[in-house]
Formats: structure tokens, sequence, C-alpha cells
């Protein structure tokens, strides 16, 4: 699929520009900042790196960066509904563009209900609420339930709103993070980062094969915990911690200057969040012996551990904001993945309609949701999580191999920002997320391959019979196809 015919698909059905890069850079934050530094942190520090875990989060986020750089050209290049979807089939063809497409809402479906279901613990935890409908243990988990519901009536009344109320969830969390840091050199203990690298250790007995990162399991290796070998496993775990920025390239149609703000709001936003990622995670393994961490609530717990419970209840109040911002990007990110994959013929063309009012991709945003509700009700954390890091790799990898194809096949498009030594970047970026995704373990890969097989029979079976291409590239046959009421020359007003 040509890249004239991706912007012409753009120009038919078209969503409103309302965005600037401070409003990008404020839904960057929003969604990045949430389960990685509020408990990833302290999971991954205690189960995989124990103190360099902070090197796990610098690993990861090299590589989100080399990735941010290649999303940032294509990005800047084509401004467009779908992210990693439209590059795909920009640049790779229909059939790769489908994969992609299916692996991105694979990715923030899961990481929505991820999200809701911590949200529901924290909030239980500050509130005091019965456990039998907020915890994990809980046979349908209200509280996340609740959450989704709730933002998913704000993601469908507009961007506009979903941005300020983002912004303003932002603020909140920030300033918490920096509360943690500075709050935790009062109680750094040196001691508690030696060793910093906790020596190899064989796994807990009664780990099964599935249970292995698929590296060892390929080389024939012992099954084994912490050295550098649980650096990597917990930087491949700890990328989820990194998936948010992506969302931004989703808001292209809706960025007011595309090619100036969409760069600047990947890199900034990825930024921020990493040096801030890093300082939390170096006071909490400061603070308190890795080993001691409490995995539900890391850093509330710590520092009531150390005496200031007041600390810990800020900190709690921090997530609640913080996980609520994740999920309002992910929702809005969902809904324009669906609208682009529909706009082309691969979804049921309703889903690529707009509200008359709002200018939102409201049937897919709504369908999408009660997904979301049903797998952050009844589906615990630990069955969803590392599926949201693989499903962000695969994405990356294909947005790496896209900028030298485009630049191939393309020469002409004008790029606003170029990604420097390509091809050879792109190509290291590509390799960079194969090796993280090889430390996710064998249970997680074989889930992989079974979401990717359903979607490719979807595909096989619906996609393929009513696609745009199966029935001449920018004619199409349904309704979705052609600018509703208000829809032309770029889009209705307010």
């Amino acid at each position: 699929m040509p890249v004239e015919h991706v912007l012409d698909r753009t120009r038919q059905n078209t969503l409103k520009r309302r965005l600037t890069s401070w409003s990008l850079a404020g839904f960057g934050v929003g969604v990045i900042i949430g389960t990685g530094i509020f408990t990833l942190v302290g999971v991954e520090a205690k189960a995989h790196a124990g103190p360099a875990v902070v090197v796990s989060f610098m690993i990861a986020g090299l590589v989100a960066a080399l990735a941010a750089l290649c999303y940032a050209e294509l990005a800047s290049a084509v401004p467009t509904a779908g992210s990693a979807y439209t590059y795909a089939f920009a640049t790779l063809g229909e059939l790769f563009a489908w994969i992609i497409g299916w692996d991105l809402l694979l990715e923030f479906a899961l990481g929505a209900a991820v999200v809701s279901r911590s949200w529901s613990g924290y909030v239980a935890n500050l509130l005091d609420l019965p456990a039998e409908w907020f915890g994990e243990q809980a046979t349908v988990n209200i509280g996340a339930v609740f959450i989704i519901a709730v933002l998913t009536v704000v993601a469908v009344a507009g961007i506009r709103e979903s941005s300020r109320l983002t912004n303003l969830l932002v603020v909140v969390k920030v300033s918490v993070c920096v509360l943690i840091v500075v709050a935790g050199l009062f109680f750094v203990r040196g001691a508690n980062l030696d060793p910093f690298v906790p020596p190899a250790k064989p796994a807990e007995a009664g780990a099964s094969l599935v249970d292995q990162p698929l590296i060892q399991a390929v080389a024939g290796l012992e099954q084994s915990v912490f050295g550098f070998g649980g650096v990597l496993t917990a930087a491949a775990v700890v990328f989820f911690a990194y998936t948010g920025f992506e969302a931004l390239a989703n808001l292209g149609e809706e960025t007011k200057n595309p090619k100036r703000d969409l760069p600047r709001g990947l890199l900034g936003s990825l930024a921020v969040c990493t040096v801030l990622y890093v300082a939390v995670a170096l006071v909490l393994t400061a603070v308190v012996d890795y080993r001691k961490i409490d995995e539900g609530a890391p850093i509330s717990a710590a520092f009531q551990s150390v005496g200031a419970p007041w600390v810990g209840a800020l900190v709690g109040l921090g997530a609640i904001t913080g996980l609520t911002s994740v999920m309002m990007v992910e929702l809005v990110t969902l809904g324009r993945i669906g609208f682009a994959m529909s706009r082309d013929g691969l979804l049921p063309r309703p889903f690529s309609e707009v509200h008359p009012r709002w200018r939102t991709p409201h049937r897919m945003t709504i369908a999408i949701a009660v997904l979301i509700m049903l797998l952050a009700g009844l589906v615990p954390i630990t069955e969803l999580a590392d599926m949201v890091s693989i499903g962000a790799l695969s994405g990356f990898f294909i947005v790496a191999l896209a900028v030298p194809v485009l630049r191939r096949r393309n020469p002409e498009l004008e790029r606003p920002f170029r990604v420097p030594l390509s091809p050879v970047l792109p190509v290291v970026t590509a390799l960079a997320c194969l090796y993280l995704m090889s430390n996710l373990d064998v249970f997680t890969w074989l889930r992989f391959g079974v979401w990717l097989l359903l979607g490719l029979l979807i595909y096989l079976f619906y996609g393929r019979r009513h696609s745009v291409l199966a029935h001449g590239a920018g004619k199409g046959t349904g309704k979705g196809t052609e600018p509703g009421p208000g829809m032309k020359d770029g889009g209705a007003g307010d």
C-alpha cells in the first residue's frame, strides 16, 4: 500500500486537529509514568535484578529511545492515526499491517486491563475498601471495571477533554515522583545497594521450562535469576513501563503541526520519564533491602517501613492519579488504532465513523472498552503483564524496519525529522528489540503465538475480503470510506 494512499485515506475521513507539542508531552508522560514506576520497579528488583534494576531501566530506556527516533521520523512523514499499523501498511503491505495492528490492540488492551487492576488495588489500600471487590483475589474486580467505564465516557467526549484531564493528572503524579526522590534521600542506606548486582543463582525448585526466558531455553542453559541475566530479564519486563510513548504517534491527525510537534512530544516525554524512573528505582533500592520489598505497593511500603507513613500516603495518591492518566491515554490510543484499521476495511466499517458532535471514534472506543472491562474484571495481573512487553517490542521491531524501507520506496517524501545513521541505527534498534523479547519467558511467547494465529485467521476470513485494497485503493465499498456530514475540507469544528 503506497504512502499516497495512506494519506488519501486520512484526507477522506479526518479527526479534528487540536493538540500542540505541550499537549503531546502531557499525554506521553501521562501514559509512560504509571505501573512501571509505582509497581514494576519493586517487583523486578525483588525477583530478578536487585538494586541493578536501575540498570534494567536504563537498558529498556535506551531501546525505547532508539525506537522513538524511528517513530519520530515516520510520525512526522506520515502524520495519521494508527501509529505502527499505518507505517507498516505504507511500507510492508497489508498483511504486515494487520499483524502489527492486531498486536497493538493486544498491547494496549492488556495494558489498560493491567493498570486498572493496579489502580483498584491502590484505591482499596488507601481507602481500606473490601478486598473481595477490589483486590487481586476478587472474583470480579469491581474497581477495575468501574474506572474503565468512567474513563471511557471522557475518551468518547473528546480529545481536548481527554488531554485536559490527562495533563492535570500528570502534574500531580510528577510532583509525587519528585517527592519520592527528595524524601527518599533522607532515608538512604548505602548497605542496601551492596551488592548492586546480586550474584546469579538457580531458579526456585519446581519452575518449569515455560517459565524460563526463551534465550536460556534455546541455549540449553540452567534456569537462573539475578546476575547480569537477571538484569536483562528485568529490562525486558520493565519495558512495559516505556511502551506508552508510542501512543503519541496515534495522534498525528489531531496534532496542529505534526511534523514539528510529534518528534518533540515523543522524545521529550521519553527523556523526562527515563530520568524519573532511574531516580525512583535508585531511591527505592537504597531505602529498603531489595529482598524485603513489598510487591503490592513497594514505594508506599518502603516509606512506611522507615517511619514516614505520610510520604507513603502521598505516594498512594500519586499512584492512583498516575494510573488513571495511563488508562486515559490507552483508551484514546485504542480508539485511534481501531479507527485506522476500520477505515482500511480490515475491521467492520462502522468502527471508522466519528461522532457527529465530539469528532471522536466513539464506536471503536466503546467496543474495546467493553473488552478491557471483561479482562480487568476477571483476569489477574500476573496473567496479563508480560504480554504487553512482547507486544510492544514486536511493534517497535516493525517500526524500526519500516524506516529504511520507506526511505527506499519513497525517497521524495518530506521528512522534517530523520533518524541519524540510517539504515544502521534502525537495524540496531530492531535487533535490540528482538534481544529483549528473547529474555521473556517461553509461556509468554506461546500465548503471543496463539494471539497472532487468531489474528491471522480473522484477516484471512474477513479482513482480506473487505479491505480497501481488495476493492481498489481509495474506492472502498463501505459506509466508512466516504466523508460523513461535516467531515469534508479537513474535518468539522468544535
